[in-house]
Protein backbone atom coordinates (compact mmCIF):
# COMPACT_ATOMS: atom_id res chain seq x y z
CA UNK A 1 0.00 0.00 0.00
CA UNK A 2 1.18 3.61 -0.53
CA UNK A 3 1.11 4.35 3.24
CA UNK A 4 4.68 3.98 4.48
CA UNK A 5 5.12 5.19 8.04
CA UNK A 6 4.19 7.69 10.72
CA UNK A 7 6.37 10.77 10.49
CA UNK A 8 6.89 13.69 12.85
CA UNK A 9 5.64 16.95 11.34
CA UNK A 10 8.51 18.83 13.03
CA UNK A 11 11.73 16.75 12.99
CA UNK A 12 10.60 14.12 10.39
CA UNK A 13 11.52 11.14 12.57
CA UNK A 14 9.67 8.05 11.33
CA UNK A 15 7.79 5.30 13.19
CA UNK A 16 5.88 2.14 12.22
CA UNK A 17 2.17 2.32 11.38
CA UNK A 18 0.99 1.62 14.92
CA UNK A 19 -0.99 3.39 17.65
CA UNK A 20 1.24 6.38 18.28
CA UNK A 21 0.60 10.09 18.07
CA UNK A 22 3.62 11.99 19.36
CA UNK A 23 7.30 11.95 18.44
CA UNK A 24 9.61 10.50 21.11
CA UNK A 25 12.44 12.72 19.92
CA UNK A 26 10.85 16.21 19.86
CA UNK A 27 7.24 15.62 21.00
CA UNK A 28 5.93 16.86 17.67
CA UNK A 29 2.66 15.48 16.17
CA UNK A 30 2.77 12.48 13.85
CA UNK A 31 1.09 12.01 10.49
CA UNK A 32 0.89 9.24 7.90
CA UNK A 33 3.36 9.48 5.00
CA UNK A 34 2.82 7.89 1.59
CA UNK A 35 4.78 6.88 -1.49
CA UNK A 36 2.54 7.39 -4.53
CA UNK A 37 5.31 6.81 -7.12
CA UNK A 38 3.89 3.43 -8.17
CA UNK A 39 0.36 4.74 -8.83
CA UNK A 40 -0.71 4.93 -12.47
CA UNK A 41 -2.71 8.15 -12.83
CA UNK A 42 -5.30 6.99 -15.36
CA UNK A 43 -5.75 3.58 -13.73
CA UNK A 44 -6.22 5.28 -10.37
CA UNK A 45 -8.80 7.68 -11.83
CA UNK A 46 -10.77 4.76 -13.29
CA UNK A 47 -10.55 2.87 -10.00
CA UNK A 48 -11.93 5.87 -8.13
CA UNK A 49 -14.80 6.39 -10.55
CA UNK A 50 -15.71 2.69 -10.42
CA UNK A 51 -15.33 2.52 -6.64
CA UNK A 52 -17.96 2.25 -3.92
CA UNK A 53 -20.21 5.21 -3.14
CA UNK A 54 -18.25 5.96 0.02
CA UNK A 55 -14.89 7.28 1.20
CA UNK A 56 -13.38 3.87 0.37
CA UNK A 57 -13.32 4.82 -3.33
CA UNK A 58 -10.17 6.70 -2.25
CA UNK A 59 -8.59 3.61 -0.67
CA UNK A 60 -5.22 4.18 -2.37
CA UNK A 61 -4.85 7.46 -0.45
CA UNK A 62 -5.74 6.03 2.96
CA UNK A 63 -3.56 3.94 5.34
CA UNK A 64 -4.87 0.45 4.48
CA UNK A 65 -3.76 -2.36 2.20
CA UNK A 66 -7.38 -3.36 1.48
CA UNK A 67 -10.86 -1.86 1.82
CA UNK A 68 -11.86 -2.11 5.50
CA UNK A 69 -15.21 -3.55 6.52
CA UNK A 70 -17.22 -0.42 7.30
CA UNK A 71 -20.62 -0.83 8.97
CA UNK A 72 -21.95 2.60 7.92
CA UNK A 73 -21.63 4.22 4.50
CA UNK A 74 -19.76 7.50 4.80
CA UNK A 75 -18.95 10.09 2.16
CA UNK A 76 -20.04 11.08 -1.36
CA UNK A 77 -22.09 13.92 0.09
CA UNK A 78 -23.61 16.56 -2.22
CA UNK A 79 -21.74 19.49 -3.73
CA UNK A 80 -24.52 21.97 -4.45
CA UNK A 81 -24.28 24.99 -6.75
CA UNK A 82 -25.65 27.80 -4.59
CA UNK A 83 -26.69 30.43 -7.12
CA UNK A 84 -29.08 32.27 -4.78
CA UNK A 85 -26.44 32.49 -2.06
CA UNK A 86 -23.93 33.80 -4.60
CA UNK A 87 -26.43 36.38 -5.83
CA UNK A 88 -27.26 37.52 -2.29
CA UNK A 89 -23.56 38.07 -1.56
CA UNK A 90 -22.67 39.56 -4.94
CA UNK A 91 -20.39 36.66 -5.86
CA UNK A 92 -19.99 34.78 -9.12
CA UNK A 93 -19.90 31.03 -8.41
CA UNK A 94 -20.49 29.45 -5.00
CA UNK A 95 -20.81 25.76 -4.13
CA UNK A 96 -21.86 24.28 -0.80
CA UNK A 97 -20.24 21.00 0.24
CA UNK A 98 -23.08 19.63 2.37
CA UNK A 99 -21.47 17.13 4.72
CA UNK A 100 -24.61 16.96 6.85
CA UNK A 101 -25.61 14.09 4.54
CA UNK A 102 -23.34 11.63 6.37
CA UNK A 103 -24.76 8.87 8.65
CA UNK A 104 -24.70 10.97 11.84
CA UNK A 105 -25.11 14.26 9.97
CA UNK A 106 -21.59 15.65 10.22
CA UNK A 107 -18.15 15.33 8.63
CA UNK A 108 -16.95 13.45 11.73
CA UNK A 109 -18.21 10.22 10.15
CA UNK A 110 -15.25 10.48 7.76
CA UNK A 111 -12.59 10.61 10.45
CA UNK A 112 -14.33 8.01 12.62
CA UNK A 113 -14.68 5.55 9.73
CA UNK A 114 -10.92 5.71 9.15
CA UNK A 115 -9.97 5.66 12.85
CA UNK A 116 -12.32 2.82 13.77
CA UNK A 117 -11.09 0.68 10.88
CA UNK A 118 -7.49 1.23 12.00
CA UNK A 119 -8.34 0.52 15.64
CA UNK A 120 -9.91 -2.80 14.68
CA UNK A 121 -6.94 -3.62 12.41
CA UNK A 122 -4.57 -2.94 15.33
CA UNK A 123 -6.56 -5.28 17.58
CA UNK A 124 -8.35 -2.85 19.89
CA UNK A 125 -11.61 -3.99 21.51
CA UNK A 126 -12.68 -0.59 22.84
CA UNK A 127 -12.75 2.85 21.19
CA UNK A 128 -13.09 6.21 22.90
CA UNK A 129 -12.98 9.92 22.20
CA UNK A 130 -13.04 13.43 23.62
CA UNK A 131 -15.71 15.41 21.82
CA UNK A 132 -17.50 18.73 21.45
CA UNK A 133 -20.55 16.86 20.13
CA UNK A 134 -20.40 15.71 16.53
CA UNK A 135 -17.55 13.29 17.18
CA UNK A 136 -19.48 11.86 20.13
CA UNK A 137 -22.46 11.13 17.87
CA UNK A 138 -20.23 9.50 15.28
CA UNK A 139 -18.10 7.33 17.57
CA UNK A 140 -21.20 6.07 19.37
CA UNK A 141 -22.98 5.19 16.12
CA UNK A 142 -20.06 3.57 14.31
CA UNK A 143 -18.99 1.58 17.37
CA UNK A 144 -22.54 0.35 17.87
CA UNK A 145 -22.80 -0.71 14.22
CA UNK A 146 -19.44 -2.51 14.43
CA UNK A 147 -20.27 -4.22 17.72
CA UNK A 148 -17.34 -2.69 19.61
CA UNK A 149 -17.49 -1.05 23.05
CA UNK A 150 -17.16 2.74 23.20
CA UNK A 151 -16.50 5.41 25.82
CA UNK A 152 -17.42 8.96 24.86
CA UNK A 153 -16.26 11.93 26.96
CA UNK A 154 -17.97 15.30 26.50
CA UNK A 155 -18.16 18.68 28.30
CA UNK A 156 -21.10 18.64 30.71
CA UNK A 157 -22.65 21.77 29.15
CA UNK A 158 -22.92 20.34 25.62
CA UNK A 159 -26.09 21.03 23.60
CA UNK A 160 -28.89 18.67 24.64
CA UNK A 161 -29.52 17.54 21.06
CA UNK A 162 -25.95 16.24 20.74
CA UNK A 163 -26.10 14.50 24.10
CA UNK A 164 -29.33 12.72 23.17
CA UNK A 165 -27.96 11.77 19.75
CA UNK A 166 -24.99 10.10 21.47
CA UNK A 167 -26.62 8.31 24.37
CA UNK A 168 -29.25 6.67 22.19
CA UNK A 169 -26.63 4.27 20.77
CA UNK A 170 -25.98 2.71 24.18
CA UNK A 171 -22.44 4.04 24.48
CA UNK A 172 -20.68 4.71 27.79
CA UNK A 173 -21.34 8.45 27.93
CA UNK A 174 -19.22 10.47 30.38
CA UNK A 175 -20.04 14.15 31.00
CA UNK A 176 -17.00 16.02 32.33
CA UNK A 177 -17.34 19.26 34.29
CA UNK A 178 -15.05 21.51 32.28
CA UNK A 179 -14.18 22.66 28.75
CA UNK A 180 -13.26 20.49 25.79
CA UNK A 181 -9.60 21.07 26.62
CA UNK A 182 -10.22 19.63 30.10
CA UNK A 183 -11.95 16.64 28.52
CA UNK A 184 -9.11 16.13 26.06
CA UNK A 185 -6.51 16.30 28.84
CA UNK A 186 -8.37 13.60 30.78
CA UNK A 187 -8.56 11.38 27.68
CA UNK A 188 -4.83 11.81 27.06
CA UNK A 189 -4.17 10.61 30.61
CA UNK A 190 -6.58 7.68 30.18
CA UNK A 191 -4.92 6.66 26.90
CA UNK A 192 -1.74 5.92 28.86
CA UNK A 193 -3.65 3.81 31.38
CA UNK A 194 -6.25 1.96 29.28
CA UNK A 195 -5.79 -0.33 26.30
CA UNK A 196 -8.33 1.67 24.30
CA UNK A 197 -8.16 3.32 20.90
CA UNK A 198 -8.86 7.00 21.52
CA UNK A 199 -9.71 8.12 18.00
CA UNK A 200 -8.43 11.67 18.51
CA UNK A 201 -5.49 10.79 20.78
CA UNK A 202 -3.45 7.61 20.20
CA UNK A 203 -4.89 6.84 16.75
CA UNK A 204 -5.19 10.51 15.77
CA UNK A 205 -2.75 10.28 12.83
CA UNK A 206 -5.17 7.87 11.10
CA UNK A 207 -8.29 9.69 12.27
CA UNK A 208 -7.03 12.93 10.68
CA UNK A 209 -6.60 11.18 7.31
CA UNK A 210 -10.38 10.89 7.00
CA UNK A 211 -10.67 14.65 6.48
CA UNK A 212 -8.64 14.40 3.26
CA UNK A 213 -11.62 12.67 1.64
CA UNK A 214 -13.53 15.97 1.70
CA UNK A 215 -10.86 17.45 -0.56
CA UNK A 216 -10.92 14.40 -2.84
CA UNK A 217 -14.70 14.55 -3.19
CA UNK A 218 -14.80 18.26 -3.92
CA UNK A 219 -12.20 17.84 -6.68
CA UNK A 220 -13.91 14.77 -8.15
CA UNK A 221 -17.33 16.48 -8.09
CA UNK A 222 -15.78 19.41 -9.97
CA UNK A 223 -14.62 16.96 -12.68
CA UNK A 224 -11.13 16.60 -11.18
CA UNK A 225 -10.65 20.35 -11.06
CA UNK A 226 -9.82 22.70 -8.21
CA UNK A 227 -11.98 25.46 -6.78
CA UNK A 228 -10.33 28.85 -6.50
CA UNK A 229 -11.16 29.24 -2.82
CA UNK A 230 -12.46 27.20 0.11
CA UNK A 231 -14.06 28.54 3.28
CA UNK A 232 -13.66 25.99 6.09
CA UNK A 233 -14.42 26.03 9.84
CA UNK A 234 -11.51 25.70 12.26
CA UNK A 235 -11.65 23.91 15.62
CA UNK A 236 -8.37 22.00 16.09
CA UNK A 237 -7.26 23.03 12.59
CA UNK A 238 -7.01 19.43 11.36
CA UNK A 239 -9.95 19.56 8.92
CA UNK A 240 -8.67 22.83 7.44
CA UNK A 241 -5.18 21.50 6.79
CA UNK A 242 -6.14 17.97 5.75
CA UNK A 243 -8.50 19.14 2.99
CA UNK A 244 -5.49 20.97 1.56
CA UNK A 245 -3.32 17.87 1.98
CA UNK A 246 -5.80 15.81 -0.01
CA UNK A 247 -5.74 18.31 -2.87
CA UNK A 248 -1.94 18.45 -2.76
CA UNK A 249 -1.75 14.67 -3.08
CA UNK A 250 -3.96 14.67 -6.15
CA UNK A 251 -1.90 17.43 -7.73
CA UNK A 252 1.23 15.38 -6.97
CA UNK A 253 -0.04 12.21 -8.67
CA UNK A 254 -1.58 14.08 -11.62
CA UNK A 255 -5.25 13.43 -10.90
CA UNK A 256 -5.62 17.21 -10.84
CA UNK A 257 -3.76 18.93 -13.66
CA UNK A 258 -2.65 22.52 -14.05
CA UNK A 259 -3.41 23.63 -10.54
CA UNK A 260 -2.04 24.87 -7.25
CA UNK A 261 -3.61 24.70 -3.81
CA UNK A 262 -6.65 27.04 -3.65
CA UNK A 263 -6.97 29.99 -1.33
CA UNK A 264 -7.99 28.73 2.13
CA UNK A 265 -10.08 30.93 4.41
CA UNK A 266 -10.58 29.72 7.99
CA UNK A 267 -13.63 30.48 10.13
CA UNK A 268 -13.99 30.64 13.91
CA UNK A 269 -16.56 31.91 16.38
CA UNK A 270 -15.39 34.99 18.29
CA UNK A 271 -16.14 33.24 21.60
CA UNK A 272 -13.30 30.79 20.94
CA UNK A 273 -10.97 32.10 18.26
CA UNK A 274 -7.35 31.33 19.17
CA UNK A 275 -6.34 30.79 15.53
CA UNK A 276 -8.12 33.90 14.26
CA UNK A 277 -6.60 35.90 17.13
CA UNK A 278 -3.12 34.65 16.18
CA UNK A 279 -3.79 35.55 12.56
CA UNK A 280 -4.79 39.10 13.46
CA UNK A 281 -1.73 39.47 15.68
CA UNK A 282 0.62 38.11 13.01
CA UNK A 283 1.77 35.25 15.24
CA UNK A 284 2.92 31.76 14.26
CA UNK A 285 1.46 30.22 17.41
CA UNK A 286 -1.94 30.22 19.10
CA UNK A 287 -2.38 31.53 22.63
CA UNK A 288 -4.83 29.23 24.46
CA UNK A 289 -8.20 30.77 25.33
CA UNK A 290 -11.14 29.78 27.52
CA UNK A 291 -13.99 28.71 25.17
CA UNK A 292 -17.25 30.68 25.10
CA UNK A 293 -19.99 31.47 22.58
CA UNK A 294 -22.63 29.41 20.80
CA UNK A 295 -20.33 27.59 18.35
CA UNK A 296 -19.56 24.77 20.78
CA UNK A 297 -18.48 22.30 18.08
CA UNK A 298 -15.57 24.64 17.28
CA UNK A 299 -14.78 25.44 20.92
CA UNK A 300 -11.22 24.17 21.23
CA UNK A 301 -9.22 26.71 23.20
CA UNK A 302 -5.82 25.09 22.56
CA UNK A 303 -5.94 23.85 18.94
CA UNK A 304 -3.38 21.16 18.15
CA UNK A 305 -3.07 22.10 14.47
CA UNK A 306 -3.42 25.85 14.91
CA UNK A 307 0.13 26.69 13.75
CA UNK A 308 -0.32 24.54 10.63
CA UNK A 309 -3.65 26.26 9.89
CA UNK A 310 -1.94 29.64 10.12
CA UNK A 311 0.77 28.48 7.74
CA UNK A 312 -1.79 27.19 5.21
CA UNK A 313 -3.77 30.43 5.27
CA UNK A 314 -0.59 32.44 4.68
CA UNK A 315 0.92 30.35 1.91
CA UNK A 316 -2.40 30.04 0.05
CA UNK A 317 -3.13 33.77 0.19
CA UNK A 318 -6.12 33.31 2.49
CA UNK A 319 -7.06 34.49 5.97
CA UNK A 320 -8.64 33.36 9.23
CA UNK A 321 -11.61 35.36 10.53
CA UNK A 322 -13.84 35.29 13.58
CA UNK A 323 -17.54 36.20 13.74
CA UNK A 324 -19.83 37.06 16.64
CA UNK A 325 -22.73 34.97 17.94
CA UNK A 326 -25.21 37.31 16.23
CA UNK A 327 -23.32 36.96 12.94
CA UNK A 328 -23.37 33.16 13.39
CA UNK A 329 -27.17 33.21 13.76
CA UNK A 330 -27.42 35.41 10.68
CA UNK A 331 -25.19 32.95 8.80
CA UNK A 332 -27.46 30.03 9.71
CA UNK A 333 -30.47 31.99 8.48
CA UNK A 334 -28.72 33.15 5.29
CA UNK A 335 -27.74 29.61 4.29
CA UNK A 336 -31.22 28.25 5.05
CA UNK A 337 -33.02 31.00 3.14
CA UNK A 338 -30.86 30.74 0.01
CA UNK A 339 -30.03 27.02 -0.23
CA UNK A 340 -32.57 25.12 1.88
CA UNK A 341 -29.72 23.74 4.04
CA UNK A 342 -30.17 24.02 7.81
CA UNK A 343 -26.73 24.07 9.39
CA UNK A 344 -25.53 23.94 12.98
CA UNK A 345 -23.59 26.81 14.51
CA UNK A 346 -20.29 25.75 12.89
CA UNK A 347 -21.89 26.19 9.46
CA UNK A 348 -23.26 29.53 10.61
CA UNK A 349 -19.68 30.53 11.40
CA UNK A 350 -18.47 29.49 7.96
CA UNK A 351 -21.34 31.17 6.10
CA UNK A 352 -20.90 34.38 8.13
CA UNK A 353 -17.19 34.43 7.27
CA UNK A 354 -18.03 33.97 3.58
CA UNK A 355 -20.37 36.97 3.86
CA UNK A 356 -17.60 38.96 5.57
CA UNK A 357 -15.11 38.09 2.83
CA UNK A 358 -17.64 39.14 0.18
CA UNK A 359 -18.36 42.43 1.96
CA UNK A 360 -14.64 43.18 2.25
CA UNK A 361 -14.15 42.56 -1.46
CA UNK A 362 -11.68 39.74 -0.87
CA UNK A 363 -13.33 37.46 -3.46
CA UNK A 364 -13.17 38.19 -7.19
CA UNK A 365 -16.38 37.84 -9.20
CA UNK A 366 -14.87 35.13 -11.42
CA UNK A 367 -13.79 32.88 -8.54
CA UNK A 368 -15.24 29.41 -7.92
CA UNK A 369 -15.78 29.27 -4.14
CA UNK A 370 -16.62 26.19 -2.05
CA UNK A 371 -18.27 26.64 1.35
CA UNK A 372 -17.76 23.61 3.60
CA UNK A 373 -20.76 22.85 5.84
CA UNK A 374 -19.89 20.26 8.45
CA UNK A 375 -22.99 19.64 10.60
CA UNK A 376 -26.79 19.64 10.70
CA UNK A 377 -28.87 22.40 12.30
CA UNK A 378 -30.98 19.90 14.23
CA UNK A 379 -27.94 19.47 16.48
CA UNK A 380 -28.03 23.10 17.73
CA UNK A 381 -31.70 24.10 17.78
CA UNK A 382 -31.29 26.61 20.60
CA UNK A 383 -29.20 28.81 18.33
CA UNK A 384 -32.24 29.64 16.18
CA UNK A 385 -34.87 29.72 18.91
CA UNK A 386 -36.96 32.93 18.74
CA UNK A 387 -35.25 33.94 15.48
CA UNK A 388 -38.48 33.94 13.44
CA UNK A 389 -42.20 34.61 13.81
CA UNK A 390 -45.00 32.07 13.56
CA UNK A 391 -48.66 33.07 13.18
CA UNK A 392 -51.28 31.41 15.37
CA UNK A 393 -54.89 31.61 14.21
CA UNK A 394 -58.27 30.00 14.67
CA UNK A 395 -59.42 27.67 11.86
CA UNK A 396 -61.46 30.41 10.11
CA UNK A 397 -60.83 32.13 6.77
CA UNK A 398 -61.45 35.58 8.22
CA UNK A 399 -58.89 34.94 10.95
CA UNK A 400 -56.26 34.03 8.32
CA UNK A 401 -57.09 37.13 6.29
CA UNK A 402 -57.09 39.47 9.28
CA UNK A 403 -53.98 38.05 11.00
CA UNK A 404 -51.64 36.68 8.35
CA UNK A 405 -52.49 38.52 5.13
CA UNK A 406 -52.96 41.85 6.93
CA UNK A 407 -49.45 41.58 8.38
CA UNK A 408 -48.04 40.76 4.94
CA UNK A 409 -49.71 43.90 3.53
CA UNK A 410 -48.19 45.97 6.36
CA UNK A 411 -44.76 44.48 5.74
CA UNK A 412 -45.04 45.23 2.02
Amino acid sequence: MPAQALQCKECHEQYPLEARYVCERCFGPLEVTYDFSSLDTEATRRKIQAGPRSIWRYQDFLPYSGKPASPLTTGTTPLIKADRLAERLGLGEVYVKNDTANPTHSFKDRVVSVALAKAIELGYKTVACASTGNLANSVAAHASAAGIEAYVFIPSDLEEQKVLATGVYGTNLVKVRGSYDDVNRLCTELSAERDWAFVNVNVRPYYAEGSKTLGYEIAEQLSFRLPDRLVVPIASGSLFTKIARGLEEWIEVGLIKDGTVPVFNGAQGAGCAPVADAWQAGHDFCKPVRPAGIAKSLAIGNPADGPYALDLARRSGGSIDAVSDDEIREGIRLLAETTGIFTETAGGVTTAVLAKLAERGDIDKDERVVLVITGDGLKTLDAVRDSFEAFEIDPRLEDFEQTVERDHVRAG
